[in-house]
């Protein structure tokens, strides 16, 4: 079941000026760094907030580290913005794929893949989700739970 909204993610050109726009503006805390190179992006995760199944909500801050990288075309074509929307789920990832891709929406990966602080993803196709990127995120360390 999805539970939360794990994530927003947010392409920027300059990741370090952007992590001090929001720490400064809205007050947000420390950043967790990391790249993705299988993604090819260095991206900084700024927690929101926690949440009722003990996960957390982030903003994602996302720059691309080579040319080719989803990210790095995502930007030249629409410049800074709102890049996707992921939704945590408390079960496992590729169940949670499988029954909405049972409903007709596409699923990007075959398996899904590493993302950040050790989570688990996939990627929902935006045609088949008005337009909007949609990741889901089974977090670090759990497993899923039994119906």
């Amino acid at each position: 079941m999805l539970t939360r909204i794990d994530h927003i993610g947010i392409a920027c050109h300059d990741l370090e000026a952007t992590v001090a726009f929001y720490q400064e503006t809205y007050g947000f805390g420390d950043a967790h760094y990391e790249t993705n190179q299988e993604q090819g992006v260095r991206e900084a995760m700024l927690r929101i907030n926690t949440t009722g199944d003990g996960a957390a909500s982030y903003l994602q801050l996302l720059t691309p580290i080579r040319d080719d990288s989803p990210v790095a075309k995502w930007l030249a074509k629409n410049g800074e913005g709102v890049h996707h929307i992921a939704f945590g789920t408390d079960g496992d990832v590729q169940d949670e794929a499988d029954g909405i891709a049972s409903k007709g929406v596409r699923v990007l990966y075959d398996a899904p893949r590493n993302g950040s602080m050790g989570s688990r993803i996939t990627f929902l196709h935006p045609k088949d989700c008005h337009g909007v990127l949609t990741e889901l995120v089974q977090k670090a360390g759990t497993a899923p739970q039994d119906g």
